[in-house]
């Protein structure tokens, strides 16, 4: 997990904006001072990433983009995202995760816009900063008001979001809806992006208070996938990541991800990636500098 990891939860936060109400599951403000593997979100869910200062990776969809001080990037539904902090000046992230609820009225251009981008990086104008800072002040002190005055500075949030999409290219596609409550939704998510050494469908379907069988359902109607094969891609996505510590040997990693033997972690990611773990290892050796700053 991140260090000095203020995290907001289950405030009941909603607010109208664009005809449409959104939720705030899930608001935070972190120094990334460890990587984060490989991960999704589900439909309807986007996460808003501001880097105040600090500097790192961004690995997405098989594209890796430059972190520096102001950049500004969000990942919709369904966008695998991992990030690598650089060790001597990890970034401080504030991330806001939302999800798209009822629409109030006829859809707009405006909503339509922000729904359908699934991701989108650059740097911000001007108002970001103090939007972020203004909410988390907010959070913190929780003063008469407080709730209010978080909902109408989220609601600035997506406007202001709106603005860079429509001011610059943006990569979007359809979002699709879903039908998983934001408890559950971030139950998945969470489980998957930080306990994938001792993954467990059934203790899963605990967590969510559903059966086994209504558990695979929600993953093949929400992800599109079974929870092996999710179960495997957090375990691969997280292998990826720490073989980019050349500090590590293989051996520990396979021994952190949960895995009996080095035998068995071995085939499991060549199964997955095609090369071994050491090959892998050696094509992680690239200069950042060769990294693009932005699409």
């Amino acid at each position: 997990m991140p260090a000095n990891f203020p995290l907001y939860q289950d405030l009941d936060i909603s607010f109208p904006v664009f005809g449409a109400v959104f939720h705030a599951p899930k608001l935070s403000v972190a120094r990334m001072e460890q990587m984060i593997p490989r991960h999704s979100h589900g439909a309807g869910c986007y996460e808003i990433h501001y880097i105040s200062d600090g500097y790192g990776t961004l690995l997405t969809e098989g594209t890796a983009y430059r972190i520096t001080p102001n950049t500004l990037f969000v990942t919709g539904p369904h966008v695998e995202h991992a990030q690598i902090p650089l060790a001597n000046d990890p970034m401080r992230e504030y991330c806001v995760y939302l999800k798209a609820g009822r629409r109030t009225s006829r859809s707009s251009d405006l909503l339509n816009l922000f729904t359908s981008t699934r991701f989108w990086f650059g740097s911000d104008s001007g108002q970001i900063p103090d939007i972020m800072e203004h909410l988390f002040d907010e959070l913190a002190g929780q003063q008469i008001g407080w709730k209010t005055q978080v909902e109408t500075l989220l609601a600035q949030l997506v406007v202001s979001l709106v603005r860079h999409y429509s001011q610059e290219s943006v990569a979007a596609a359809p979002a699709g809806s879903g039908n998983l409550a934001d408890s559950a939704s971030l139950i998945i998510e969470e489980y998957f992006l930080y306990h994938y050494q001792d993954l467990s469908l059934e203790e899963l379907s605990g967590m969510l208070g559903l059966s086994v069988r209504q558990t695979e359902r929600y993953f093949a109607e929400h992800y599109g996938k079974t929870f092996l094969q999710k179960k495997i891609e957090a375990r691969m996505s997280a292998a990826a990541v720490l073989l980019s510590d050349s500090s590590r040997s293989i051996t520990s990693i396979a021994d952190d991800l949960g895995y009996s033997c080095i035998e068995h972690f071995s085939a499991a990611f060549r199964r997955y990636y095609g090369v071994s773990a050491r090959e892998f290892r050696k094509n992680l050796q690239k200069p950042v500098s060769n990294l693009p700053s932005s699409p």
